[in-house]
């Protein structure tokens, strides 16, 4: 029987319309990988022991400071545990006030520069924290410290190819007043962008910190997506029935803090605002916040919660039908 070389070329077309859609959806996929936030100290202790259950990135915390911590040699065991496991270390970071300098924040400044000069050791373009803030005055009182500080860590990194981003955590503070950062909500990060107008300058953002401003994420993150570097996994509920009947400044507690799948915030639509901005980050789970999934239920929790984002991702790679004239 003759070969028809028509189904060789049509075969050939199927395997090659197939391949190509496996390798979009799979691009797709791993565009965002989904993770969890480990501290720099444990970091070579704690990957072993939960990397089986499929996380794909870790973004790494030092706290408030890299002080004693050799990041050269924790770099190098990391990146023989990644090589073990297939992860990507996302993001490293030091979360203090490099503004004052007070107190624990005294060696804060030196570890940022620490980490931009180490960032890729790790592998990573990232390093986030908080940008600091002058006790107890206005954000606007803390812009020029920020500029001054920053502007020379932004030049740093550029230098490095080193992102900086900053945390969307209000610390307890509050426009008027606060502690540790001044990155808490839009009006803060216009002051900010526009007094270090520099494109490796952004935000490591999370509905969760928005959500308990009564702040709705989904529309925040569409304007705002542009200037999203990095994703922490943090959901919020908030219990409108106490905010109608007590208020905000009631005796009852109306919002909390909850991993991913537990609480208000449909991913799916974080996944589809990501993807659609070509986000090339990843998002990793920050637990030990849940009020429900903790202690003995804490990496119960944080694994519902990697399976919950990776289906809101897309899940599992499915074939078109090879036929022609599908779409």
């Amino acid at each position: 029987m003759k070969n028809s070389g028509n189904g060789s070329k049509q075969c050939y077309t199927n395997h090659r319309k197939y391949f190509i859609q496996r390798v979009v959806f799979i691009v797709a996929l791993e565009q965002i990988r989904i993770g969890t936030i480990i501290g720099g100290r444990d970091a070579v202790r704690v990957i072993p022991q939960i990397a089986q259950h499929g996380f794909e990135s870790y973004s790494i915390s030092f706290g408030q400071s890299t002080s004693g911590i050799d990041l050269i040699e924790t770099a190098k065991q990391i990146e023989e545990l990644a090589a073990q496991h297939n992860f990507i270390i996302s993001s490293v970071g030091v979360y203090g006030n490099p503004l004052t300098g007070e107190g624990d924040n005294a060696d804060t400044l030196a570890s940022w520069e620490r980490l931009i000069e180490h960032a890729h050791l790790f592998g990573t373009d990232i390093v986030a924290g908080f940008t600091g803030r002058l006790t107890g005055l206005p954000i606007e009182a803390s812009i020029p410290q920020y500029a001054e500080v920053f502007g020379e860590l932004s030049r740093r990194a550029d230098a490095k190819g080193v992102r900086i981003a900053f945390e969307n955590c209000a610390m307890g503070g509050t426009w008027s007043s606060g502690d540790w950062n001044i990155a808490l909500n839009p009006s803060a990060w216009e002051l900010m962008f526009n007094a270090i107008p520099s494109d490796n300058i952004g935000l490591q953002w999370e509905p969760a910190h928005q959500m308990d401003s009564l702040i709705d994420p989904i529309p925040q993150l569409r304007k705002w997506v542009d200037k999203v570097f990095h994703v922490h996994g943090k959901d919020a509920t908030i219990a409108w029935d106490i905010v109608k009947e007590y208020g905000l400044r009631g005796p009852k507690r109306f919002v909390w803090d909850r991993t991913p799948g537990f609480g208000d915030t449909n991913w799916s639509d974080i996944m589809t605002i990501l993807m659609q901005a070509n986000y090339k980050g990843t998002i990793d789970i920050e637990g030990w916040h849940d009020p429900v999934y903790k202690d003995e239920l804490e990496m119960t929790g944080q694994v519902h919660a990697l399976n919950y984002l990776k289906r809101c991702r897309g899940g599992i790679f499915v074939p078109n039908p090879a036929a022609e004239g599908y779409k």
